[in-house]
């Protein structure tokens, strides 16, 4: 490489518009921080990063390039974010158990949480059951299943 060619070289880089370099960079960077997260963190960024790349040719003035970054990567966030959040979010697989939910059952062990005792039949089954109120509830009384805490009914009388 003679002189000439580093002359050549150095007036070209000199003519080269410095945001080139920063939204390139920005592109370089927010890419790879993707790439090394699991969330979906900087994605926005890049695309961000590109339209306002895409703005420097074009003229726009420095003030510009950067609210066209963060107008781009806000509405492509807002665009994104829930879709990706669905698809991401692991879905709550019903069982046969929450059928019970909503039903009535019968008690056939006095229901306690403090000694921790009873049991209710329902759907045929019976099951461990807890008091969602604490009350302690009597045999034979008819109660209602609120939720299912493992493999325990809560339950609450039926009114």
């Amino acid at each position: 490489m003679n002189i000439m060619d580093v002359n050549s070289i150095a007036d070209t880089l000199k003519n080269v518009d410095a945001m080139y370099i920063v939204w390139a960079a920005a592109i370089i960077i927010f890419g790879v921080l993707e790439g090394v997260t699991a969330q979906l963190v900087s994605i926005w960024f890049v695309a961000g990063a590109i339209a306002a790349l895409i703005s420097v040719p074009l003229g726009a003035p420095q003030w510009l390039q950067f609210v066209i970054f963060f107008a781009v990567s806000l509405a492509v966030l807002a665009a994104t974010r829930p879709l990706i959040k669905k698809r991401i979010t692991p879905k709550q697989e019903k069982t046969n158990a929450d059928r019970c939910i909503g039903q009535d059952a019968i008690v056939i062990e006095e229901i306690n949480n403090i000694l921790p005792t009873g049991q209710v039949k329902t759907d045929g089954k019976v099951w461990s059951a807890r008091s969602s109120e604490g009350s302690v509830i009597p045999v034979d009384t008819i109660v209602t299943v609120e939720k299912i805490d493992g493999v325990k009914l809560i339950v609450k009388e039926k009114e």
